[in-house]
């Protein structure tokens, strides 16, 4: 059997790297990682390949930038031609990017076998580009491994039969729990002289969050109010430095006391670290709501939904929007209550990978 693994943004490669590696062990299968280069900041994908210690990809495409059309369109252009070469049996994406749909629909169209690692996520907000992208995705798929019962649920509901739907599991704490030694051994805290469950950790990059002066003042407010209580770490995505520097207000940002500003964002192992040694973590990210869960950290999520509900009411994440009138007040609720318990959630125990190994060879 011959797999394409397709990977083309930051959190696809934590993903993909606990199935290459279960997959390693089966000699009948051979797998090809295609990179459609997708993120092409070395700072957002190469370092991964170290701190995951993930093969380089036996097929790069070099989509690149452009708008999310544009991307789609290059993503379909190069995947077909890879396709035609390579006559892969079975076509694995994950999560939610362009790259994941764009090669859904090549697979598709040429009649190969797709599976859908992380599927039946939903936000009910289609002014989500990754909503769309989810949605369609598993309307293509043949296989959809899904992470909760909850996400099984949705597709159910949605019309896919249940012959097409495996329950699986988190593959994302996969990496978690392979690589949370390593990551303890950094103590990059120290680098700032704090100390665990002295500092809380941010990172914001979705359009709605940073495309818009407002919004953007609001997160800079969200920052300055956040140190006034304890020091502040934030990993800046080059969305978000993009934004700072056109609205003016990079400058005001580096003038709030007790924030450690960081760009280029950090790697997968730094942030790993710094993150489970927060005393609290603000982010618009949908990965870090299931680490932080996981980890036992308060997560304050900038976003009015999330499609990660399991995070809510058997983790530790809050959803408090991007107001600072509603996101201070919870935050000091937090901060005046004791640590939560990591959460133990059904399957998110880091042997995902194995699960899915089983149902793409039909064991």
């Amino acid at each position: 059997m011959r797999l394409i693994l397709v990977v083309g943004a930051r959190p696809n490669f934590v993903k993909a790297e606990p199935l290459l590696r279960a997959l390693a062990s089966r000699p009948q299968v051979e797998t090809i990682l295609l990179h459609t280069g997708q993120h092409y900041d070395p700072a957002l994908s190469q370092e991964l390949f170290t701190d995951l210690q993930l093969r380089q990809p036996d097929r790069h495409l070099g989509v690149g930038s452009g708008s999310r059309s544009q991307q789609l369109a290059k993503v379909i252009a190069a995947f077909e031609s890879a396709c035609l070469e390579l006559k892969p049996d079975q076509v694995v994406v994950f999560g939610d990017v362009n790259s994941t749909l764009g090669a859904a629909m090549v697979a598709q169209s040429l009649d190969v076998r797709v599976a859908h690692v992380e599927a039946g996520l939903r936000s009910r907000d289609r002014s989500m580009p990754e909503e769309i992208n989810r949605v369609l995705t598993d309307e293509l798929a043949d296989l959809l491994f899904t992470p909760t019962e909850e996400a099984s649920e949705n597709l159910l509901r949605e019309g896919i039969p249940a012959s097409r739907i495996r329950l699986v599991g988190n593959i994302m704490i996969d990496s978690l729990v392979r690589c949370l030694p390593r990551a303890a051994e950094r103590q990059i805290y120290s680098r700032w002289d704090l100390r665990p469950r002295q500092y809380a950790l941010a990172t914001v990059h979705r359009p709605s969050n940073v495309d818009d002066v407002h919004d953007l003042r609001n997160l800079v407010t969200i920052i300055r109010e956040t140190t006034q209580r304890l020091p502040l770490v934030f990993s800046i995505h080059p969305r978000t430095m993009a934004s700072l520097e056109r609205f003016d207000l990079l400058e005001e940002l580096k003038h709030v006391e007790a924030a450690h500003s960081l760009y280029p964002p950090l790697s997968y192992l730094d942030f790993l670290n710094l993150m489970a040694n927060a005393r609290v973590v603000l982010t618009d990210s949908g990965g870090i709501q299931e680490e932080t869960s996981v980890l036992g950290i308060p997560c304050l999520t900038l976003r009015p939904n999330t499609e990660r509900p399991i995070t809510l009411t058997q983790g530790t994440n809050a959803l408090v929007g991007s107001d600072p009138r509603n996101v201070i007040p919870r935050l000091d609720a937090i901060l005046a209550e004791s640590m939560p318990r990591p959460s133990k959630i059904a399957l998110w125990d880091g042997h995902t990978a194995e699960r899915i190994v089983s149902e793409l060879l039909g064991d």
